[in-house]
């Protein structure tokens, strides 16, 4: 193994997974496709563009010819293109449809043909749907996704691993938890917390802020990727997690705590339809392998804060254009609508 393709790799977890490899593997060659939607960056990777074992090609993984000749390239595929906010999908699920599902697809047939070494598909905790109080996910659990995102993550996972079963294609699927650091588009919760803040403007969080999440530093996520790219079990799925529970409304405090900000700035706003209460992975499956988070939470944490502190110059580009657009359809009414329900009050 030593020619990889990357798909989504300009985005925020494939950009510090292409960088991990380059680092840790100097003798890969690393050939990454990404197309660049609004969530993915060269800017990402400008710091490896010069590297001869680095190829960028910008292009869309539903492409099937281009698909096909990248994939001849290549002894193993590690797939994290996909279209992955919730918010989004909710509003719209078309893309999500089209880039994780069939997408997905295109690059299992050509993997199939080509007789690719590996293929790790990169999959999500939302697949297992909302996790009760006292329980973890295992792999083996049945998935129950519960918004257009998660579903599209669950029918791309099983796909891989169907084509495992039925053609023996050697595949490998991580169900990750939350991730944070830098590079993140802000549309997810952290970075949009922490620029917001960075603005002095509110913090818009859905409903009571109760809701669990396991946090995950991005270079921890990285480390196990790489890990089953080279030793994960074929037809095996693996969990990737780091015990990290906080609830929403804890991480806007950490958050503002850190940049020296007022907790006024919270502001509750209705909830987004069907989100889930919790996620909790069991991730002991992954940890025999002999992997485990480098990272706690607040180490992690600082360091993310801190590097768009330090890189205003990349998230306000990345905030501009038609990120204002679909900010104000998600957040507008419901930030006008929490201040109103404050002047009442």
């Amino acid at each position: 193994m030593r020619r990889i393709l990357v798909t989504g790799g300009a985005g925020f977890i494939g950009s510090h997974f292409v960088r991990r490899l380059l680092r840790e593997h100097p003798e890969y060659e690393v050939t990454n496709i990404d197309k660049l939607t609004y969530a993915g960056s060269r800017d990402n990777l400008r710091d490896v563009e010069g590297d001869p074992r680095y190829r960028f090609v910008q292009g869309d993984i539903c492409d099937r010819p281009l698909v096909e000749e990248l994939v001849s390239q290549a002894d193993a595929i590690v797939s994290l293109a996909a279209e992955t906010h919730v918010d989004r999908s909710l509003l719209e699920a078309d893309d999500f449809i089209r880039t994780d599902v069939h997408g997905t697809y295109v690059l299992l047939c050509a993997a199939r043909e080509q007789g690719i070494e590996r293929f790790v598909y990169v999959s999500t905790d939302e697949v297992y749907g909302a996790v009760p109080e006292g329980y973890s996910s295992s792999e083996m659990d049945p998935l129950r996704p519960r918004n257009p995102y998660a579903a599209s993550k669950a029918a791309a996972d099983m796909l891989c691993l169907a084509f495992f079963a039925s053609y023996d294609l050697p595949v490998v699927v991580s169900r990750g938890a939350n991730t944070m650091g830098p590079c993140q588009y802000p549309e997810k919760m952290i970075p949009l917390f922490v620029t917001n803040a960075l603005r002095d403007e509110p913090l818009p969080l859905y409903g009571d802020g109760r809701q669990v999440r396991d946090w995950l530093f991005v270079e921890d996520h990285c480390e196990a990727l790489d890990l089953l790219l080279h030793e994960g079990t074929p037809g095996e799925a693996y969990n990737i997690a780091a015990d990290n529970y906080r609830h929403n409304i804890q991480v806007a405090e950490a958050i503002l705590e850190l940049l020296g900000k007022p907790r006024s700035l919270i502001r509750h706003v209705a909830d987004r339809p069907g989100h889930d209460r919790r996620y909790s992975l069991d991730w002991s499956k992954i940890r025999a392998l002999g992997w485990s988070p480098r990272q706690g939470f607040d180490e992690a944490l600082a360091k993310t804060v801190a590097w768009y502190g330090d890189n205003e110059w990349w998230w306000q580009k990345a905030r501009s254009g038609d990120y204002q657009d679909y900010y104000q359809r998600q957040y507008g009414w419901r930030l006008e609508a929490a201040a109103r329900q404050e002047g009442e009050g």
